[in-house]
């Protein structure tokens, strides 16, 4: 209001001044001290956060934004370690497969099942020539033995030397 006019229930408290009341005094701010921002920030209820991380190349995001990149290149690292470990199990058992039909066909039904014995397949030729020539070790030698059946025996055994 105006001097002259004072509000009616100021007017009826009487000031006075008394030597043992004292009056505060300012306190002084420390050096530390920063003034507040002119303007306050948008709200954080708001649905649209404004983007306030700055990174070095000028660029702006947001935390949720940062996450989620951050989530995706996860994802992404994982899958591609999916790929390479699938890759891997099929390069590994393609060698596998590829060492297994090696030796099946260096020796076959060695690999087959738990039996490990080896039998050759008998064919007709092969069992025909079995029977014409009797095998060395099974026949017996003759008990009278001259020395051209002698000198005949050893070329039949190591081939004939025609000297």
């Amino acid at each position: 209001m105006h001097d002259e006019h004072p509000h009616p229930l100021l007017a009826q408290v009487p000031l006075t001044l008394s030597p043992f009341l004292s009056l505060p005094t300012s306190v002084p701010l420390p050096y530390s001290y920063k003034s507040l921002p002119s303007t306050l920030p948008p709200s954080i209820l708001s649905a649209q956060h404004p983007a306030y991380v700055v990174s070095s190349t000028g660029t702006s995001a947001t935390p949720d934004q940062i996450l989620s990149s951050c989530v995706a290149l996860q994802q992404h690292l994982q899958k591609l370690e999916n790929d390479a470990r699938k890759e891997l199990k099929d390069w590994q058992d393609r060698r596998r497969a590829e060492d297994l039909a090696e030796k099946r066909r260096l020796a076959p039904g060695w690999l087959d099942n738990d039996v490990h014995i080896i039998r050759p397949d008998n064919t007709e030729e092969a069992g025909a020539a079995a029977q014409s020539q009797p095998d060395l070790m099974d026949t017996r030698p003759p008990v009278e033995r001259k020395e051209d059946q002698q000198g005949e025996e050893l070329d039949r055994v190591f081939g004939g030397l025609k000297v």
